[in-house]
């Protein structure tokens, strides 16, 4: 194996990790775009108002369609979906690309059938709804604890342990120097702005994303030859080296997948089965279209029901870009660097990526640091950055959201609305510091399992909350008991939204 591979002026050796930037002009466009957050958070702070409840959580229900759509696909697409998504589609194949297209229906459903619903009742995040619809305490506070469950053990810790695993990788640089420096930013905004300063950052970033993944997404074919030779030679990326000694690898285990192209794979042998594609991702993905705080919240800011409904639209129209902008590119990465992405044996995978049970991880960072020149490489940095900065903003500020209105307003009763806004921003504080917390617990795990373990908690969590908001929109007569010293009496005088 030759011990070093040059490729765009590019030099990085093979037998270990060297992967790094070091170029002057790639640090002076990561500094650039932090600026440029800056200014941009800077220019919403001070031209929006902040100043009530409403104004700081839901922008003053001024929200263009835009603003919403752009908003809502920043917050959703993460680090960890480049990182993931590319790892994953390197290792299996599309079917993982069609995750994200099965969300697409649901963003439909949260327009066009739950927001008008959660408007009407006027509230701001959905436990209120919540207790509005079955009249009781218990259960806002309940849904309460286990959104914010899902979002500080799932949503957070997959942001920090992709994001830091990119910046560690690719810059070569004190991770928690990096990571204190990328909160701090975030914290300025979204503490002080609110959510119309988020939404126009995050809008901000959407477009550096959408850009620096499409310009890969372009070097990354053009090395390939185009979509033709992506199929023919994804089917014969082999890693050189399968056996060490007296072991030799299971073929399965390094052999391209038969049906990496196929979205509709074996309920039996296929690894994304199509029944769990379509129900198991479906379920999943409800919760998106009926539960989600983060993206029902900037609807619930919107303008009007119309414009509503646009930001679904264009969410939808964005939500088709990962299969191209994530998922090819990292099969991509295994055709042109299999020992590395595609490694099986444990001792090359460990001198790769430090960990004996495969590299695929190295999908996306490998790519960028192959195929783009200096300049663009920083400009990925930034887009992978800008990824992380966007979903942990709109996690923050969703989750003060939950907090305040729901658990400050059951702890203080009487609190005015002025004490409620510092309620607020505390908490996004206390959320900076956990997520401070979490870099060094699941630093020492950031690949494609940690994706597949937020999976596997939403997945436990999510279908019993999705469950909870079908009923409470769709079956009027479903109430819930209050228990009195005669026993349960079940509650009549619950709020029923109208359909």
């Amino acid at each position: 194996m030759d011990p070093a591979e040059s490729h765009h002026g590019v030099t990085w050796n093979q037998s270990t990790l060297g992967l790094s930037l070091h170029s002057t002009t790639d640090t002076l466009v990561m500094t650039f775009y932090l600026l440029l957050v800056v200014c941009v958070g800077l220019w919403a702070l001070l031209s929006h108002s902040r100043g009530t409840v409403k104004d700081f959580f839901l922008a003053g229900q001024n929200l263009a369609w835009w603003l919403m759509g752009i908003s809502i696909y920043s917050s959703n697409i993460g680090s960890g979906h480049y990182m993931a998504l590319a790892g994953i589609g390197a290792a299996s194949g599309i079917a993982v690309g069609a995750l994200e297209w099965n969300s697409i229906f649901m963003l439909f459903l949260l327009g066009w059938i739950f927001v008008p619903i959660y408007s009407k009742a006027e509230v701001v995040t959905l436990p209120e709804y919540l207790k509005k619809r079955f009249g009781s305490l218990r259960i806002q506070l309940f849904f309460t604890f286990i959104f914010l469950i899902v979002y500080i053990f799932s949503r957070i810790s997959m942001e920090i342990g992709f994001g830091a695993m990119f910046l560690k990788m690719v810059w070569d640089t004190d991770i928690y120097q990096t990571m204190l420096t990328v909160l701090t930013i975030i914290g300025m905004y979204t503490i002080t702005g609110g959510l119309a300063t988020v939404a126009y950052v995050e809008s901000l970033q959407a477009g550096i994303m959408i850009l620096g993944s499409a310009l890969l997404m372009g070097y990354a074919f053009y090395e390939v030859g185009g979509y033709p030779k992506l199929v023919s030679k994804y089917m014969e990326a082999i890693p050189s080296k399968t056996q060490q000694g007296n072991w030799t690898a299971q073929p399965e285990c390094y052999l391209p997948r038969q049906d990496a192209f196929h979205i509709f794979r074996s309920c039996v042998s296929g690894d994304i089965p199509w029944p769990g594609l379509i129900l198991g991702a479906t379920t999943v993905s409800l919760f998106y279209g009926c539960a989600d705080q983060v993206s029902v919240q900037r609807f619930l800011a919107g303008k009007s029901r119309l414009h509503m409904e646009g930001g679904c639209l264009l969410c939808g129209y964005l939500k088709l870009l990962p299969m191209f902008l994530m998922v090819m590119p990292g099969m991509i990465s295994r055709i042109l660097y299999p020992d590395q992405v595609a490694c099986v044996v444990p001792s090359e995978c460990q001198k790769f990526c430090g960990r004996g049970t495969g590299c695929s991880a190295l999908a996306y960072p490998v790519l960028v640091l192959g195929v783009m020149p200096h300049g663009l490489q920083g400009f990925m940095l930034s887009t992978v950055c800008a990824s992380l900065m966007s979903s942990l903003t709109s996690i923050f500020n969703s989750s003060s959201a939950l907090f305040t209105l729901n658990i400050y307003t059951w702890i203080r009763p009487t609190a005015t609305e002025k004490e409620l806004m510092i309620a607020g921003r505390f908490f996004v504080i206390i959320l900076l510091a956990v997520t401070i917390v979490w870099i060094p617990i699941i630093e020492m795990a950031p690949n494609e399992i940690l994706f597949e373990y937020m999976q596997v908690l939403k997945s436990c969590l999510t279908p019993s909350m999705t469950a909870v908001f079908l009923l409470a929109v769709f079956c009027k007569r479903v109430n819930e008991q209050e228990v009195t010293p005669l026993g349960p009496l079940t509650r009549r005088k619950a709020f029923v939204p109208p359909l």
